[in-house]
């Protein structure tokens, strides 16, 4: 083999190393952006403990369902509770497409919700303060904390 055939093999296997473990690199990310950072009146980072019931996915129902959260960060606003109850608007749909005409100050990057996941919120309290709709809510008459809305949602990845 020539050395210029030797020098490229190598180059080439360098390159790929390097690629490879610049791309298997673990990310992180806080969620924090404009909109998490300023919308609402409380800010936190929680885990997604329950989904209680069934997601529905029926474009011709709005509604917000209620989650339970594990707050994990206070970023900002005052909370007593270590357990949150949220309203997420339209849970079928992405953050960034469940505005619509009836809520349209809502949002974030996260796409899907699963159990355990990590998210930064800017929330509002009560939720029948700021959302006058339908409201599947699998806790009512098991506990009395607040539910809050959920102005903004972003993934975090730890």
């Amino acid at each position: 083999m020539s050395q210029k055939k030797i020098c490229f093999t190598l180059i080439t296997i360098l390159c790929f190393i390097l690629l490879n473990g610049t791309s298997c690199a673990k990310k992180t990310d806080t969620g924090e952006d404009p909109k998490v950072t300023t919308l609402g009146s409380i800010e936190v980072t929680a885990e997604l403990l329950e989904i209680p019931g069934e997601i529905r996915n029926d474009p011709l129902y709005d509604y917000a369902h209620v989650m339970k959260y594990r707050v994990l960060t206070i970023h900002r606003g005052a909370l007593e509770e270590e357990t949150l109850y949220v309203g997420q608007y339209n849970p079928a749909k992405s953050r960034s497409a469940a505005a619509d005409a009836r809520v349209v100050e809502i949002g974030g990057n996260l796409t899907q919700f699963r159990v355990g996941d990590i998210h930064r919120m800017a929330l509002e309290v009560p939720i029948d303060d700021y959302y006058m709709g339908g409201i599947i809510n699998k806790y009512f008459g098991q506990v009395d904390d607040p539910i809050y809305w959920a102005v903004w949602t972003n993934r975090v990845i730890k």
